[in-house]
């Protein structure tokens, strides 16, 4: 015998005893039931695995051919990436010999007033201790006779020259390296746009059907990051996960001042740019207003107005994904 309800086996006197009114059937009513369930599961097991079989050689040919294609791209490539790193580490040491030097210049006055203000002080000590000798003679004629010449004080020659100087050299250093460093990242990123763009011709001749199943699709993913410097500020957007993650907050975030950043509508835009056939999903839950948009748009929309982007600022882009870039939606 079998007890469904405890989901265990019992001896043939057990439902009139310790399992009475609970769900028993005989053991081999509840194999045959348990089997057919079994077969059902192989069946599933069996299917998947000759679809995954047939998509791992599907990506066995990819691998084969983009490892050919890329061993190439990468040697011709690799040579200038190496100028390029080389001329910035150059740059960084250029950089680090001048802040030393300017190190050792500040270090060098401050050692100077340091050692003027101990010789000083030791000056200071000794006259003191004169002074409290003369105070302690008990010959008042005596007391008298020695007082000008040790009471006498000498001005200080070195606290009026004393001044705590800001650190603004370094902190300008440190504000110019920073600002060379966004203007590469945006040099980079720009120059990888251009880059992709030459995929285009290819990918618009591309012979290939059009995905019908989100294992197409994905051969054509791509993976979003969002850009901080275009986050709003006041609108408290939370980046996450590596910028893959936006989440509004109720505590206002510590962006700093940048051009690409909006300054109305709650938006932040991706730092990809998004050419050739490109596939994207998005994950949502939540939201402000019970509602989320995501949109397609030129890297230059408009960061300031007080208006939502206008369909007109998307339109032809939208065209051109409609028309050439094959893009999907899809909803959950």
């Amino acid at each position: 015998m079998f007890c469904r309800t405890d989901q265990q086996s019992i001896c043939y006197l057990c439902p009139v005893d310790e399992h009475k009114g609970h769900d028993t059937v005989s053991a081999a009513a509840e194999r045959t039931e348990r089997q057919r369930e079994l077969e059902v599961s192989r069946q599933n097991i069996q299917q998947r695995i000759v679809l995954s079989l047939f998509l791992l050689k599907l990506l066995q040919q990819q691998l084969e051919a983009i490892n050919g294609s890329a061993g190439k791209a990468v040697k011709d490539s690799e040579e200038m990436f190496t100028h390029m790193i080389h001329l910035i580490v150059k740059t960084s040491r250029n950089v680090e010999q001048q802040i030393r030097s300017q190190q050792e210049t500040e270090v060098s006055g401050v050692k100077e007033l340091q050692e003027k203000l101990e010789q000083e002080i030791r000056e200071l000590k000794r006259k003191d201790a004169e002074l409290k000798q003369l105070s302690d003679t008990p010959d008042h004629n005596q007391f008298l006779h020695n007082y000008p010449s040790v009471s006498a004080l000498s001005e200080s020659t070195h606290s009026s020259s004393i001044h705590i100087r800001p650190l603004r050299y370094f902190e300008d250093v440190t504000a110019a390296v920073k600002e060379l460093r966004d203007k590469i990242q945006d040099i980079v990123r720009d120059t990888w746009t251009n880059i992709s763009l030459t995929q285009l011709d290819a990918s618009l001749s591309d012979s290939q059907a059009e995905p019908k199943s989100r294992a197409g699709f994905l051969k054509h993913s791509c993976r979003i990051t969002l850009d901080p410097n275009t986050a709003h500020r006041n609108l408290n957007l939370l980046l996450s996960e590596g910028n893959r993650k936006v989440t509004y907050t109720d505590q206002q975030q510590s962006y700093s001042d940048h051009p690409d950043r909006f300054t109305e509508w709650c938006q932040v835009l991706s730092r990809e740019s998004l050419t050739g056939r490109c596939y994207w999903e998005v994950e949502w839950r939540g939201g402000r207003y019970g509602e989320v948009c995501v949109s397609v748009v030129y890297k230059n929309i408009s960061r300031g107005s007080r208006l939502r982007p206008k369909l007109s600022h998307m339109q032809p882009f939208l065209r051109l994904c409609e028309l050439k870039f094959n893009v999907v939606a899809l909803c959950k």
